[in-house]
């Protein structure tokens, strides 16, 4: 999956997550507040704490990503360095 496509999905999650949050605890407002309101109320808070913990981990999925492009990076630069040490053994003296 290239950089593109990857952002794409990720956003597409990150806006349908929120969605999901705010339209759920609504639905579980509405379906709960005919038994009681403090139940609607805390069955709300928790349905808000459990979706809000899976978009934690969606953002946390998106910086793990970026982290490991980032050390391909870096990885790829040390070796371009290492190589150019090796060819070159003046700079092995420092």
């Amino acid at each position: 999956m290239n950089e593109n496509s990857f952002l794409r999905v990720y956003a597409f999650l990150k806006g349908a997550s929120w969605a999901f949050v705010s339209i759920g605890a609504l639905l579980v407002f509405k379906f709960f507040i005919s038994f009681d309101l403090i139940l609607a109320v805390f069955t709300s808070f928790v349905f808000v704490f459990f979706a809000l913990f899976l978009l934690f981990v969606l953002d946390g999925i998106y910086l793990r990503y970026e982290q490991l492009k980032e050390v391909k990076k870096q990885t790829k630069l040390l070796e371009e360095i290492s190589s150019q040490s090796q060819q070159n053994p003046e700079i092995n003296q420092f």
